[in-house]
């Protein structure tokens, strides 16, 4: 995937959704400037924890976006490997949570 052309091609379609529904745009864009509002962690971190959330979402343009911020915060190649394993074993983790509720269903179910 040519990621460069893919955020040049998402930063026009939300330019048209933020005309056709500004008060879409404006709402997220509330929201993501709280956590920098708090301070408690660095950009990097925020990065880094961006994108371990846009791994469990399969947000490629969350993926697109928060690798270029990572990278201009700071994040090396290594932390964002690191933060990526915790977004597999946090899937790997609520799969199996998710398994159970499988089992639960079963035993749930009418011979």
């Amino acid at each position: 995937m040519d990621w460069n052309a893919y955020r040049t091609h998402l930063g026009a379609n939300t330019k048209v959704l933020a005309q056709l529904s500004p008060n879409t745009l404006q709402g997220l864009q509330t929201l993501e400037t709280v956590p920098a509002a708090n301070k408690h962690l660095d950009a990097k971190t925020r990065e880094l924890i961006a994108l371990a959330v846009a791994v469990t979402t399969r947000c490629d343009g969350c993926i697109s976006v928060h690798t270029v911020a990572a990278k201009k915060a700071g994040a090396t190649k290594e932390e964002i490997a690191e933060a990526l394993g915790v977004a597999v074993a946090l899937n790997a983790g609520a799969a199996l949570v998710y398994s159970t509720r499988v089992l639960d269903a079963f035993e749930n179910q009418p011979s």
